[in-house]
């Protein structure tokens, strides 16, 4: 399956952008913020509440970070005055964690920080397992200061029943989720039976 997995990501880039949009537009709720708006609320309108992320973690500088955190910031207020229902979710590469992760903690702060201020709350997305100590550590760090921030564990890494015990002492608000980053079978469970149990083990 992670031979597939990686055929499909490596043909994406040579496939027509319409194909793309039609496969992907169950998953993204738009190219715009209005068009994210527009989508949660019709998601409100049903009953659910909606959270948002933004797409990009692929940088090269820390402007970019900045840039990010900022986009991030205008979401929240974005949010706020439309009357939204939805949170935020962040990838910390987006906000330079291969870079610089002390800057990129503080721009993390700074998103975390304003979603304080405006009753709103931050969900910090796990990403692959070369992120997962520095996510974790950074959550941590944020915890201290900010009761509005939560992270992802993921059930098919082996590490994260000691992840979870860890952070028992934060009372942590955590999503639980099953993993989809291409890992190797020293550190993830490759049979989604087995993922299946961790997850229903770690819940």
């Amino acid at each position: 399956m992670s031979l597939l997995n990686r055929l499909i990501a490596a043909a994406l880039p040579l496939l027509p952008r319409s194909l793309v949009h039609g496969v992907a537009k169950r998953y993204i709720a738009g190219e715009t913020t209005s068009d994210a708006m527009a989508t949660a609320s019709r998601l409100n309108h049903q009953g659910f509440r909606a959270t948002m992320d933004i797409l990009g973690e692929d940088i090269r500088t820390l402007e970019e970070a900045r840039r990010a955190a900022q986009a991030y910031i205008d979401l929240l207020e974005r949010i706020d005055r439309d009357r939204i229902h939805s949170n935020i979710s962040i990838k910390l590469t987006q906000l330079g964690l291969k870079i610089d992760p002390r800057a990129c903690q503080d721009l993390a702060a700074s998103v975390v920080a304003r979603a304080a201020t405006l009753g709103n709350f931050v969900r910090i997305d796990m990403e692959d397992s070369s992120c997962t100590s520095d996510t974790l550590e950074i959550h941590r760090t944020l915890r201290g200061s900010f009761s509005n921030v939560g992270v992802v564990i993921q059930a098919y890494l082996r590490r994260s029943i000691d992840d979870l015990l860890a952070m028992e002492d934060l009372k942590p608000n955590l999503r639980l989720c099953k993993g989809v980053y291409v890992e190797p079978r020293t550190i993830a469970y490759p049979e989604m039976d087995l993922i299946n149990r961790n997850y229903v083990y770690l819940l």
